[in-house]
């Protein structure tokens, strides 16, 4: 994921709200999750790694937008029934 965050928040607050929302998000659309994790339990772990980015930006931009073509039709519900 390649996202530009305005100077105004910090990386840790935009990192907890994207865990926080993708979270909740996936919960909801895919019900087996439910099975895999208690409530209390994240999904995410609990560290993150973050770089910035600069000389390579358009290289790295061709390489996350790469990323997940391979398995984009695959659906994986069944491996975790």
């Amino acid at each position: 994921m390649m996202i530009e965050i305005p100077p105004k928040y910090s990386v840790a607050e935009v990192v907890q709200e994207l865990k926080s929302v993708s979270s909740r998000w996936l919960r909801e659309k895919f019900s087996f999750i439910e099975k895999l994790y208690e409530k209390k339990e994240g999904i995410w772990s609990v560290g993150y790694f973050v770089s910035t980015i600069g000389l390579n930006e358009e290289q790295i931009r061709r390489y996350v937008e790469k990323q997940g073509q391979w398995d984009k039709s695959r659906d994986v519900t069944a491996e975790f029934s």
